[in-house]
C-alpha cells in the first residue's frame, strides 16, 4: 500500500523502474516550476501551485445528436460566432418530413369534419382558444424554418444583417404569442363550467398532438446552439453517421467573450484557498508575461484530474479539487491552452460571490 506522499511522488518523477524496465510517468509543469517560486530562505511565496487550462466562462459545451442519423449539412465552421437557437448541424430529415406531412393531412381532415359540425354556444370560446394555440405552434415552426433559411443566406453573404435580425425578431414574437395563447387555453380549460370536447373535437385534438410529436421528431434532426458563443471545434462531416454519444463531440461551443482558467489543485491545499484570493497565471508560450486573476469559485467535490487524464484511472492517480480562476485580462491566451497557476500567499483582497 502506497502512502499519500508516495502517490504524489509518482506524479512528478519522470520515470519509474518496474520489474527491471523503465516506464515513463507523467510529469506536471506546475510541480517542476514550484521551486522557482520560492522566496528568501527557500520558503515558498505561494500557498499552492497547480496545473490549469484556459476555457470559456461557459465551459466547453460539447454538442451531440439526440437521435442517430446521417449528417446532411454542417452550416457553421470553426471560429464562427453563433447565436442561441442557430442551426449548427442537420441530420437527414426525409422520413421526419414525411411523418410531419402525414400529421398535417390528418389535422386538416379532422378539422374539416369538426367544422361541419355545429358549434355548441358553450364550447365556442374553448374551440377558438384551441385553434389559436394550434395556429401559434405552426407559426413558431414556420418562423424557425424561415430563420434557418435566412441565416444560411446571411452566412453566404446574400442577405444583409438586417434581414437576419428581422427573422430573429419574428421568431421571438411568435414564441411570445404562443406562450400567451397556451396560457389562455389552459386558463379556460381550468374553469369548471367549460364543457368537454365533442367526439369530433377530441379527434382533432389527438391529430394535433400527433402533429406536435412529428414536429418534435423533425426538430431532433436539427442541432441548435444552446447559447450565444463561438464554434471552437467542428468534427462533424457531411455524409457521416452521427450517434447520440458525447464522445467524440460533433461540435464544441463556448462563450469566449470572457475567459477563465480551470485549475486542478491537490486536495491537501483546500484549507489554503478562498474565493477572491489573488492568482498569477503563467503560460509556456508567453514566458515573460504574468496574467493576474482571482479565485472565482471552488468546487465542493474532490475527484480525479481531467487535465492529465491518460486512459483508465490508476491507483497512483492523485485526487484534485477544481478551482475556477477569473481572468480580467486574458490577453493572448486561447481556449485549451495549458498554464501554471500560482495561488498567492497574501490572503488579503475582497471575496467574490461564487
Amino acid at each position: 500500500m502506497l502512502t499519500r506522499n508516495q502517490k504524489i511522488a509518482l506524479g512528478v518523477v519522470p520515470f519509474l523502474l518496474i520489474a527491471g524496465s523503465i516506464v515513463l510517468a507523467p510529469t506536471f509543469r506546475a510541480d517542476e516550476l514550484h521551486p522557482a517560486a520560492s522566496g528568501a530562505g527557500g520558503q515558498s511565496s505561494w500557498e499552492a501551485v497547480a496545473l490549469g487550462r484556459v476555457e470559456p466562462r461557459s465551459g466547453e459545451i460539447r454538442i451531440a445528436v439526440a437521435v442517430p442519423g446521417r449528417i446532411a449539412d454542417v452550416p457553421v465552421k470553426a471560429n464562427e460566432a453563433v447565436f442561441a437557437g442557430e442551426l449548427l448541424l442537420r441530420l437527414d430529415d426525409e422520413e421526419a418530413l414525411a411523418r410531419l406531412a402525414e400529421a398535417e393531412a390528418e389535422v386538416a381532415l379532422h378539422k374539416r369534419a369538426r367544422n361541419d359540425q355545429s358549434t355548441p354556444a358553450a364550447s365556442a370560446d374553448r374551440r377558438k382558444a384551441e385553434d389559436a394555440a394550434a395556429d401559434g405552434e405552426r407559426a413558431v415552426a414556420d418562423a424557425r424554418a424561415a430563420l434557418d433559411a435566412v441565416t444560411a443566406e446571411w452566412r453566404a453573404g446574400r442577405v444583409p444583417q438586417s434581414d437576419l435580425s428581422a427573422a430573429r425578431s419574428a421568431l421571438t414574437r411568435a414564441q411570445d404569442r404562443l406562450a400567451e395563447q397556451q396560457a389562455a387555453l389552459a386558463k379556460l380549460k381550468a374553469q369548471s363550467d367549460t364543457p368537454l370536447p365533442t367526439r369530433l373535437e377530441g379527434e382533432l385534438n389527438i391529430a394535433r398532438a400527433q402533429w406536435t410529436l412529428a414536429q418534435a421528431a423533425l426538430e431532433k434532426t436539427r442541432i441548435r446552439a444552446p447559447i450565444d458563443g463561438t464554434v471552437l471545434q467542428v468534427e462533424a462531416r457531411k455524409g457521416e453517421l452521427a450517434l447520440p454519444s458525447p464522445e467524440p463531440a460533433l461540435l464544441v461551443l463556448g462563450d469566449v467573450s470572457d475567459l477563465r482558467v480551470r485549475a486542478e489543485v491537490d486536495e491537501q491545499y483546500l484549507g489554503r484557498l478562498h474565493v477572491g484570493q489573488r492568482v498569477t497565471v503563467r503560460a509556456a508560450a508567453f514566458r515573460s508575461r504574468d496574467f493576474a486573476g482571482k479565485i472565482a469559485a471552488i468546487a465542493r467535490m474532490v475527484g480525479p484530474s481531467r487535465i492529465n487524464a491518460r486512459g483508465a484511472r490508476k491507483f497512483s492517480d492523485v485526487d484534485v479539487l477544481e478551482v475556477a480562476v477569473a481572468l480580467p485580462n486574458p490577453g493572448p491566451l486561447v481556449v485549451g491552452e495549458q498554464v501554471d497557476v500560482y495561488f498567492s500567499a497574501d490572503r488579503g483582497g475582497e471575496a467574490e460571490t461564487q
